[in-house]
């Protein structure tokens, strides 16, 4: 290579990667800065203001939103929880290890595919829709996280801490709470929080899936900027943007910690 193209390669692609960064980022910003605009009109500012977190505190709507979006996103965390530990578990003695890679597939489909699949499913059956319908639907896209995160962590079990249990005495059920449930704490509480995070930043499954009746955070946000965007949206977005962001450091501890055991 030729001192002047490395040169220019070595000029050119910091401004690139600095410019991508700020196309991504530089949005958030913005938007995270007019939340705390006291004007109402986008791109005018008149001064530092609590005053859209205060309409964002006392707006019934965003709380209903709040709650349903709360519901659903810990009662998914329930049940891929529960659903993807006893499959993992059951799958170590059977065939049924074979379907893993299906769990894989509904993380590679395109989430309006599942969508239109499910809903199509809930009026086949004859299901009305509201959170239960929404609540399997974010369990189906939770599972394809908590499978693959719990069966890493149980496959570098030693298997001998079971057979030494048993041995000793200990019921299957035993065996479950104090071998296996200890073991996979690490992997149970990362794959909670993030399904946690995917279930309540969701929007297509929950467009699809929720019925005129049922309103989540995003499908709110949705349709307050159908009807005009408002900074009351900014804020909310930035109370998102925090809660999502603490939660994703929390998983990444979790993860660093697990590796440094690991080594």
């Amino acid at each position: 290579m030729t001192p002047s193209r490395s040169f220019w390669s070595a000029a050119l692609w910091p401004v690139v990667c600095v410019s991508i960064y700020l196309f991504m980022y530089v949005p958030i910003i913005i938007l995270v800065l007019f939340s705390f605009n006291y004007s109402a009109t986008p791109f005018e500012w008149q001064g530092f203001s609590l005053r859209w977190y205060h309409e964002l505190w006392h707006s019934d709507a965003i709380w209903a939103a709040l709650k349903n979006s709360l519901i659903v996103a810990m009662s998914t965390v329930v049940t891929s929880l529960t659903l993807g530990t006893l499959f993992v578990l059951y799958s170590s003695k059977s065939y049924v290890s074979n379907l893993v890679v299906f769990f894989y597939a509904s993380l590679a489909m395109p989430e309006i595919v599942l969508a239109v699949g499910l809903l199509n499913l809930f009026v086949i059956l004859g299901v009305p829709l509201g959170l239960t319908t929404l609540i399997a639907g974010h369990t189906l896209i939770g599972l394809g996280y908590v499978v693959p995160i719990i069966k890493s962590r149980f496959d570098e079990f030693d298997k001998r801490y079971m057979e030494a249990s048993m041995d000793l005495g200990a019921t299957q059920g035993q065996t479950f709470r104090k071998v296996y449930i200890p073991l996979l704490g690490p992997a149970l509480a990362a794959a909670s929080l993030l399904v946690f995070i995917v279930s309540l930043d969701d929007f297509i499954i929950s467009f699809f899936c929720s019925g005129a009746a049922t309103q989540t955070l995003p499908i709110y946000i949705f349709a307050l900027i159908r009807s005009g965007a408002t900074p009351v949206i900014n804020a909310l977005s930035t109370v998102l943007l925090v809660i999502s962001s603490t939660l994703v450091l929390i998983f990444s501890s979790l993860k660093i910690k697990k590796m440094d055991l690991l080594q």
